[in-house]
């Protein structure tokens, strides 16, 4: 019977993060603005350029890397903890795109729900996947 990696799990919800940002994380009515910057309609979302949301993905890329070390075996405890410590700045870079966005006349939108949702699952499974990397025997 193979060991459980619960790594690949962090690796699919650094996928569903990644994914979620181009998703509609700002509305006002017909109006739509995704994490990354894209725009539907009139509503003034985040100043181009490089931002929350850009840092968002690049998170979430960073996550798909170490859940994915992990659950391979390469460098397991510093991966899994690499993977809880990117999945906890996913968490906090989502609450802060809402305070800084949301404000009367706009709401937040499914994508920005999901992506922070699907974080805070990362944070449980990296904390799974660390103490399942901390209790098996180190390689050397």
């Amino acid at each position: 019977m193979s060991r459980l990696r619960p790594g690949w799990l962090v690796v699919l919800c650094g996928a569903i993060v990644s994914v979620s940002a181009w998703l509609p994380w700002l509305t006002e009515g017909a109006n739509r603005v995704s994490a990354i910057g894209g725009m539907v309609g009139e509503l003034r979302g985040p100043a181009p350029g490089f931002g929350v949301g850009q840092l968002f993905v690049l998170l979430a890329s960073a996550l798909i890397v170490a859940g994915a070390m992990a659950a391979q075996g390469m460098y397991p405890r510093l991966a899994s903890s690499a993977a809880l410590a990117v999945s906890m700045l996913l968490v906090v870079l989502a609450v802060w795109y809402y305070r800084l966005y949301v404000y009367a006349p706009v709401s937040a939108g499914y994508g920005l729900y999901l992506g922070a949702a699907v974080a805070a699952v990362a944070v449980l499974l990296s904390v799974w996947t660390m103490v399942a990397a901390w209790a098996s025997p180190a390689r050397t």
